[in-house]
């Protein structure tokens, strides 16, 4: 572990979230403000107090197929904010880059309190024709990995892990019925979440019946398009105890990206860059996965959360398939609760950061009825194919 550690200095004092929801119909600025407004107020700070702004990818939402949300200048002018320091970009260590830099900008002195925020619109910019609608294949076939993959049907991200979970079934053995309690534990906590989109039970008959989206990944493997806003505060850790609610810390952050940058050439097709990413996090933490009590893991697709369990070491290379089978281990009252507000499968696609929230929830311990006992650690992993990035929170200051 490195002596002096820049995510240690940081904290997460702020939390907010506007309506999620199918098709809202509300610009991506609206939901953006809602939910700004309330991780503000949920620190107990003032809109002049914040002096740093920080999102991921940043852009604009309608070009963006209501992917980019509202970029940091949109933010500072529609808040009126004298911020210090600021940043809106994609190519970072996935969606969690937003705020490995805001806890750059504290240790660096740059900033004290920076609002961070992911806003995404698909489900309206899809509309009622799903997500054929938005894909754009002529942009993808033009140039890039495109030029090779779309004129064989390659368009969509799903394409593209599809042969990821085909080499991890043919390596590993793994099954479809082992894939499965993905979602469907997923699908159960998303029962005990108001906010979710899906809420009722789903049966693996269900799933094994469900239809084929990019074999061997079916509907139920895929996450929810929707329309919502979240944002955190990152104060410095020493004006934690003067916030509302305290705070919840960073104890160790990975973002190596190793091997090619690559949906289809990583030299491992059963995995991915998270195997960089969760080397370097536990390298910068005395914590083991032993002492993880919860995870939220990047689940666009059911395959990354099961390849995101081998790269943590929470299970051996292809021995997550096993792991996973029953889904006794991955419950709520199990070794390793995961994504339990139902994560992006049932709650729905907050690209990510519904995931940072429900962990920093859980670290709070305002869960409800899905709250974990005794949650003291959790770790968050984001991104999927060439983009990685991993963080552990601690409810108590490393």
């Amino acid at each position: 572990m490195p002596e002096r550690s820049f995510e240690r200095t940081a904290a997460i004092t702020g939390l907010g979230q506007s309506a999620v929801g199918r098709r809202l119909g509300r610009s991506a600025l609206d939901l953006t403000i809602d939910a700004c407004a309330a991780a503000i107020a949920d620190a107990g700070l003032r809109n002049s107090d914040i002096d740093g702004l920080s999102t991921y990818p940043g852009g604009d939402p309608i070009a963006s197929y209501g992917y980019g949300g509202p970029s940091t200048y949109e933010l500072q002018d529609a808040l009126r904010l004298n911020v210090e320091w600021y940043q809106g970009a994609a190519e970072l260590p996935g969606q969690l880059g937003a705020l490995v830099s805001a806890c750059m900008a504290i240790a660096a002195g740059m900033a004290r309190h920076v609002l961070v925020y992911r806003t995404v619109t698909e489900s309206s910019a899809q509309g009622s024709a799903g997500r054929g609608s938005v894909l754009g294949t002529e942009a993808q076939a033009a140039s890039g990995m495109g030029s090779w993959m779309a004129p064989f049907g390659g368009i969509s991200a799903v394409n593209w892990l599809a042969p990821v979970a085909t080499r991890h079934f043919h390596e590993y053995g793994t099954t479809r019925e082992q894939l499965g309690q993905i979602p469907l534990v997923f699908r159960r906590n998303a029962g005990l979440n108001p906010k979710a989109i899906f809420r009722s039970p789903l049966t693996m008959d269900e799933y094994l019946r469900a239809r084929m989206i990019s074999s061997p990944l079916c509907l139920f493997d895929c996450d929810i398009p929707v329309d919502g806003s979240t944002a955190l505060i990152v104060s410095r850790a020493d004006e934690a105890k003067d916030r509302r609610h305290g705070g919840v810390f960073f104890d160790a952050i990975g973002t190596a990206l190793r091997g090619r940058p690559s949906w289809d050439q990583y030299e491992d097709m059963a995995s991915m860059a998270s195997q960089g990413a969760a080397d370097q996090l536990w390298k910068r933490s005395s914590l083991t996965p032993r002492d993880v009590d919860l995870a939220q893991l990047y689940d666009g697709f059911s395959i990354l959360a099961l390849v995101w369990l081998e790269s943590l070491g929470f299970c051996g290379e292809g021995e997550a398939g096993p792991y996973l089978e029953g889904g006794e281990r991955i419950s709520l009252s199990g070794e390793l609760p995961l994504n339990t507000a139902g994560g992006q499968l049932s709650a729905g696609r907050l690209h990510g950061f519904g995931l940072i929230h429900e962990a920093v929830t859980q670290l709070r311990r305002k869960a409800g009825e899905r709250q974990v006992a005794d949650a003291e650690v959790a770790l968050v992993a984001n991104g999927g194919g060439p983009i990685a990035g991993v963080m552990i929170l601690t409810r108590d200051c490393p």
